[in-house]
């Protein structure tokens, strides 16, 4: 399968057996109505659905590792943000923090309304990604993971951070969390 995406994701879906072709966002949707690509992933229903991924594919998977969510990020040139004055700073740190929740609540709800449209109104078959290919994934993370990890000091010493910080913060959200399939189920059908 020829399969459009960018960054890590395309070093997990090459280990997972595609053929990867990186492509910009504004080409996908002409690569796959010309056949140079058989699928593709960009970002979520909003942006999928702006670039018209609806009139080329009626098949929409949800749910992966590489992208499961969104932040906001504001990037600051390190030599001016320290020539500012610490309430200055402080007001861009909180202001930041809360446009990244802003950013999420509001785009969550926009996802969800656009991707209603893409089922009711373009007839697309929402998926989720099975469990199987999902494992598939994370099988394919650990090579990638290892792979550059051996090579760059720096990103071993990044990842071995991440997994400290969600083996600790998973491990009370799981038991802290409830099933929300279950109360979605119930309420909803």
């Amino acid at each position: 399968m020829k399969y459009r995406t960018v960054g890590l994701a395309a070093d997990v879906m090459n280990e997972m057996g595609m053929s990867v072709v990186q492509l910009p966002g504004g080409e996908i949707q002409p690569a796959m109505k010309s056949g140079l690509i058989d699928a593709a992933e960009f970002n979520n229903p909003t942006s999928d659905s702006d670039f018209g991924m609806q009139d080329v594919s009626k098949h929409y998977h949800l749910a992966s590792f590489h992208q499961s969510q969104e932040c906001f990020e504001v990037t600051f040139n390190a030599r001016k943000f320290n020539s500012l004055s610490k309430e200055q700073q402080a007001i861009l740190e909180y202001a930041s923090e809360a446009e990244n929740s802003n950013f999420y609540w509001h785009n969550t709800l926009r996802y969800a309304d656009d991707l209603i449209k893409l089922k009711d109104k373009h007839g697309v078959n929402v998926h989720r990604t099975p469990d199987s290919v999902m494992k598939d994934q994370m099988k394919a993370w650990d090579v990638v993971v290892n792979r550059i990890s051996a090579k760059d000091p720096f990103f071993a010493k990044v990842v071995k951070s991440q997994k400290s910080y969600a083996k600790k913060v998973m491990d009370y959200l799981l038991l802290n969390q409830p099933d929300y399939g279950l109360a979605y189920k119930h309420h909803f059908g």
